[in-house]
Formats: C-alpha cells, sequence, structure tokens
C-alpha cells in the first residue's frame, strides 16, 4: 500500500522483489496483478527470485525459513538491483525490506542507494524490537519466566509469555536470528511505520522522540494502511457473506475469523461453537479444519484440509442457522467489517485485520494464535481499548464454551461493548484524517519521498 501512495501521490516508479521459498500464492500473485493492471499503476513493476531451499536444514520452522529467505537470496538481489541501476542510473535511490531483510542493506549500500524497513506491524511491537537487542545482554533465563514484565518506552507492560513466537526460545536459530535483524534496524536510513498516532500515542511520540539519539533511524507513521475492496470478481459464497449481512440489524453482528491461516484444535473449536450457540448472539464465522497438534494452530503448523463442517457439533449448524452463518476457509473481510450490520469481530489480532477493523469502527474481541499476535491483544485491550480478551483455562489451555458466551455477549450488547463501541469510533475517525490531505500520515510519508527525491539532486 506504501507503493501504491509513492507512485499516485509522489509519481514514483517502484520494483517489487520478491524472495519465494515456493511458487508465489494464488493470494500474492492476484494481489499484484491487480495493482499492475490499474492505470494509476503503471508504474509498478514485480520481479519473483528464484525459490530458495532448505533441504541442508533440517525440522526448519516457517519462521525461520522467512528469517532465512532474503539472506539465501542476495546474490540474485543484488543482480536485478544492479540491472536496474543500469537502467535508472541516479534515479534509482532506495530500498524498501521488512524487519527480515535487513542483511539487504550491505547491496544498498554498495549501489549508492538509501535503506528503508517498511515495518508492517504496531509501534508498540517496533519499540520491542529496537529494544531486543540489549535485552538480549540483559537478560538471563526465558523472558516468560521473567517475575517483572517487560517495559518499553511508553507503552503499557508486557508480560513475557505475551512476547512474539520467535521469542519464546532462545536457544532457537529463530530467536537468534532475530536479534541478530533487530540489531541491524539501526542501519536503515528511515523505518516506514504502518500504524498512526491516535492508535498508539505513547509508543510513537516515545519513537519519534528516540529518533534524535544516532543509534535509532527516523521513523514515518504512514498508517492505516489497508487493501480495500474486493479483489477479482465476486464468487458465490462471498456474496452469500454479503447478501446474508444484509438482511441482519444494524450492528447485530459478530464477524468471526482467524485470518488467512489461523486454526484451533478440536476441542477449542467445538467450545467456541457452542460458545457462540450459548451467547444467544447473531455471528458470521468463517471455520477450517482443526488443527490436533496445538491448541492454537496457524498455517505454521500442518494442516488437516478435511470438510471443517464435519467437526462441529452434532445439530450446531440447524441450531443456529436462525441466526448464523458458517462458511469455510475465507470470506471478503473487507466488505464485511465495512458492513452496517456487523458490529463486531472475533480475531487472531493480525495487524492487517486489526485495522481494518479499526478503520470501519469495529470493536474487537482478541483472541491471539501466533507470531506477534499476544503483543497485538495487549495493546488493543490495555492501550488503545478498543478490544475485549477472554481469559483461557489453565489446566488445559482453551477458552471455554462459558468464558466465550459471556464475552460475546458484553461485546455485542453489554454497556463494557458500548463504552468500546465509542473508543473505536474515536479512532476511526482519527484514521480518516491521518490519511487525509493534511493529515499526519500523509505528511509523514510526503517527508519520507522528499527525503528520497533530494538524493537525485545529489548526483545532478
Amino acid at each position: 500500500m506504501v507503493r501504491k501512495r509513492l507512485i499516485s501521490h509522489h509519481r514514483f516508479h517502484v520494483t517489487c522483489i520478491i524472495p519465494t521459498i515456493g511458487p508465489p500464492s494464488t493470494a500474492l500473485k492476484q494481489v499484484l496483478n491487480d495493482d499492475q493492471t490499474n492505470p494509476n499503476d503503471s508504474k509498478l513493476d514485480v520481479v519473483y527470485l528464484h525459490p530458495v531451499n532448505f533441504h541442508d536444514l533440517a525440522a526448519v520452522k516457517a519462521e525461520t525459513q522467512v528469517f532465512l529467505a532474503i539472506t539465501r537470496s542476495l546474490s540474485p538481489l543484488r543482480e536485478v538491483l544492479k540491472s536496474l541501476k543500469a537502467n535508472y542510473s541516479e534515479n534509482l535511490v532506495g530500498l524498501v525490506v521488512d524487519g527480515f531483510g535487513t542483511d539487504a542493506f550491505d547491496i544498498a549500500e554498495e549501489l549508492n542507494l538509501s535503506s528503508y524497513i517498511f515495518f508492517t506491524s504496531s509501534a508498540m511491537i517496533l519499540s520491542f524490537c529496537l529494544e531486543l537487542p540489549q535485552l538480549d545482554e540483559r537478560v538471563t533465563g526465558e523472558y516468560r519466566a521473567m517475575g517483572e514484565p517487560v517495559r518499553l518506552p511508553s507503552c503499557v507492560p508486557v508480560h513475557g509469555g505475551d512476547l512474539l513466537d520467535p521469542v519464546q526460545d532462545r536457544s532457537n536459530l529463530a530467536y537468534k536470528l532475530m536479534v541478530y535483524h533487530t540489531n541491524r534496524f539501526r542501519l536503515a536510513d528511515g523505518i516506514i511505520l504502518n500504524s498512526f498516532i491516535e492508535l498508539e500515542e505513547g509508543a510513537i511520540q516515545a519513537l519519534l522522540k528516540e529518533e534524535r539519539h544516532a543509534s535509532k533511524p527516523p521513523v514515518y507513521p504512514v498508517g492505516p494502511l489497508i487493501r480495500t475492496g474486493l479483489s477479482g470478481p465476486v464468487l458465490e459464497d462471498q456474496s452469500e457473506c454479503l447478501k446474508w449481512l444484509d438482511g441482519q440489524p444494524s450492528g447485530s453482528v459478530l464477524f468471526v475469523s482467524f485470518g488467512s491461516g489461523g486454526t484451533l484444535s478440536f476441542r477449542q473449536m467445538n467450545e467456541l461453537a457452542l460458545g457462540l450457540e450459548m451467547s444467544g448472539q447473531r455471528f458470521l464465522w468463517v471455520v477450517r479444519s482443526p488443527n490436533d497438534k496445538v491448541s492454537n494452530g496457524s498455517f505454521f503448523s500442518l494442516r488437516n484440509d478435511n470438510d471443517p463442517f464435519a467437526f462441529l457439533p452434532n445439530g450446531f449448524l440447524e441450531t443456529t442457522k436462525a441466526r448464523g452463518l458458517v462458511v469455510t476457509s475465507w470470506a471478503p473481510q473487507a466488505q464485511v467489517l465495512a458492513h452496517i450490520s456487523t458490529g463486531g469481530f472475533l480475531t487472531h489480532c493480525g495487524w492487517n485485520s486489526t485495522l481494518e477493523s479499526v478503520v470501519h469502527g469495529v470493536p474487537l474481541i482478541a483472541w491471539p494464535l501466533y507470531a506477534e499476535q499476544k503483543m497485538n491483544a495487549v495493546l488493543l485491550t490495555e492501550s488503545a481499548q478498543i478490544a475485549l480478551r477472554p481469559k483461557v483455562n489453565d489446566e488445559n489451555g482453551l477458552v471455554g464454551r462459558g468464558e466465550i458466551a459471556q464475552i460475546v455477549k458484553s461485546l455485542m450488547e453489554g454497556e463494557e461493548g458500548k463504552r468500546l463501541r465509542e473508543r473505536v469510533k474515536e479512532v476511526k475517525n482519527a484514521a480518516q484524517k491521518v490519511v487525509g490531505e493534511h493529515g499526519s500520515s500523509t505528511k509523514a510519508l510526503a517527508d519520507l519521498a522528499l527525503k528520497l527525491k533530494k538524493r537525485t539532486c545529489l548526483y545532478k
């Protein structure tokens, strides 16, 4: 989304260079194809690098593969950038990578390019990443065993067990790679952040103040950047969701979705179903087959491709058909959240889903599964105060049906839900302003664009 604004608002030509660990997903190709066919995006090119493999590493976790994907793609990346440099000469001014791609900074320096990080999560997590190298030196043992929570500048305290998944085992390669990359954040010419001050005021203000220190690069809060609208033609099951919502009262439906890859165990899936039934509330649930390897699974784990409906409690679909719709695998999330009938969102707390909910003014039930989502849940419940978080049973690691029913009713018809609804409305209005013509996010992106354009002047 940053690339689209740089193209449309600041007349940049953008080339997306994509390292791969296999064939590009259909979703990724569709997004980029849509962007390329948009008349406003005629200055967008896409280059897929040859897939890397990990045959030399045994039992590599998916997050480790993500960390290593760019490192093992440096040689072809260098060749692509050298080719672009030859074509564009001094007009090739910068390289933007994600937080796992800091090894590419060395190539950028070779070619006299500015280096930037596009940070795709929250300011709180960026603050943690900037602090991690120092934490690694200070703390002994595992973070989850610490007696005191981690305290980040102007953020709510975070208990060790709620920190990012890759830091939960300090002996793991993923942790060592994360410390390595976050230590290199300071080498960036700037960090582009997909968030905005009204959502994370304390954390962002602290990051902006810390720019004055030589060890911290400038931060550009340019969010919220989200994709809107359906990509491609409306399929029958997508249309079914929206038609069903058309027939529901305003603000009455809880949307339940765990993102593009989130799964639950069989027992947790059943507790969720029974909790939704007990709540008596309307719901639209995107359901997937359970993953019984862990209580809270993800696409990082083994998936079961059987019919998800076969794992629901007996009679559940029949009992709830008057007030609930269950669909498999996918729903048009942006359209669902924008629909007037949607009054709440039970989410895994992925940052894209979070921002989509904020932009559409929908309060949340925070149900984190993996990656950075527990930290996002802390931010949403304790700092931004736009979400409720159910309690997990410590004995079995499950959220019970009674807890689910209670928290769903509280969000959809209780006083706490009303308070959250008012708060998220304020944040929604702020989100509209910051990306407006004179908004803070628009100005931050303009400042970045000006900084990049000034590099071309240095050569002339």
